[in-house]
């Protein structure tokens, strides 16, 4: 079987929704009804990584005019701005069954090469601190302690410049 990485269909939700559950806490999490509506609004940077029909991990995250994430990005999503300079990740989950295979690594690729189609400036992400290594090996730079209040954690404002 042959992995793809493709745009995120409505259908997908369905086996995304146990993908997300299983790699955030409850109240870090997203909601099936907040998903379905990223997967309606921003389908071209909300990836899904598949073998055949089964979706094995994603990464999702709209344009954005900032360099670091807000709070209210994970509240409300709208369909992506051409001119916004930025391109975030919300949520980067991979199957508990499919960890250390390289899908996160593979997924943030393919998310970068979408972003680059878009001429987008950068990607932009929070991470918990004991995520950082995995993104500092992708290219990622730690800008430091993001002013998020998501969840009652305390988030790492990580960046990935991009060249054109």
């Amino acid at each position: 079987m042959t992995l793809t990485i493709t745009p995120a269909q409505p259908q997908d939700i369905s086996q995304i929704m146990p993908i997300e559950n299983a790699g955030f806490s409850p109240a870090e999490a997203a909601t099936e009804a907040s998903m379905a509506e990223r997967i309606r609004l921003i389908a071209d940077t909300f990836l899904v990584a598949r073998e055949g029909p089964e979706v094995l991990g994603y990464v999702v995250g709209p344009a954005f005019d900032q360099r670091y994430l807000t709070d209210e990005l994970f509240d409300k999503s709208t369909p992506n701005n051409p001119a916004d300079a930025y391109q975030t990740v919300l949520s980067l989950a991979v199957s508990p069954a499919h960890q250390k295979e390289g899908l996160g690594s593979q997924l943030l690729t393919a998310l970068a090469q979408v972003a680059r189609q878009q001429h987008r400036q950068a990607i932009t992400l929070t991470c918990l601190e004991r995520l950082v290594p995995f993104y500092e090996r992708n290219g990622y730079v730690n800008e430091g302690v993001s002013a998020s209040a998501h969840a009652g954690e305390t988030w790492y404002n990580l960046v990935l410049p991009l060249a054109d």
